[in-house]
């Protein structure tokens, strides 16, 4: 006796005459023209065997030693080896490359400076007894 299936949510929706309806439920907005939908359609595709290639790698009974994805490759050379076509110098970059290889030399030398002349201020106050040293 069963006419047939229920009708989805999204049939039985209909908008509140209280309420507008969004931007994104809009047929305007997610109308798209042909092309649109027929190069998300190749992007689709494209996607979907990439993901059956790397599924087939994954499952096969005498696998590789390395199963090889190219996203993750692509990613990684992003990452790691195209570094300098992103970098831009700006006065900021400057400044923190300087601070970060002249900063420790400074500090350091400051430091040791300042070590010595406190040393060698003791030394001729008397305060100070030099060990005896081979070496130094």
């Amino acid at each position: 006796m069963a006419s047939g299936p229920p009708p989805s949510a999204a049939e039985l929706y209909r908008p509140n005459r209280f309420v507008s309806l969004p931007a994104e439920l809009s047929p305007d907005t997610y109308d798209t023209s042909p092309e649109k939908r027929r190069a998300e359609a190749e992007r689709l595709a494209i996607r979907s065997r990439l993901k059956r290639q790397y599924q087939l790698q994954l499952n096969n009974p005498s696998p590789p030693a390395i199963i090889e994805d190219p996203a993750l490759i692509r990613w990684a050379y992003a990452k790691t080896q195209n570094v300098y076509p992103t970098f831009r110098p700006t006065p900021k970059t400057s400044f923190l490359g300087a601070a970060c290889a002249l900063g420790p030399l400074l500090f350091w030398m400051f430091v040791l400076k300042a070590s010595r002349d406190h040393k060698e201020k003791r030394i001729q106050e008397g305060k100070y007894k030099r060990p005896f040293s081979v070496f130094f």
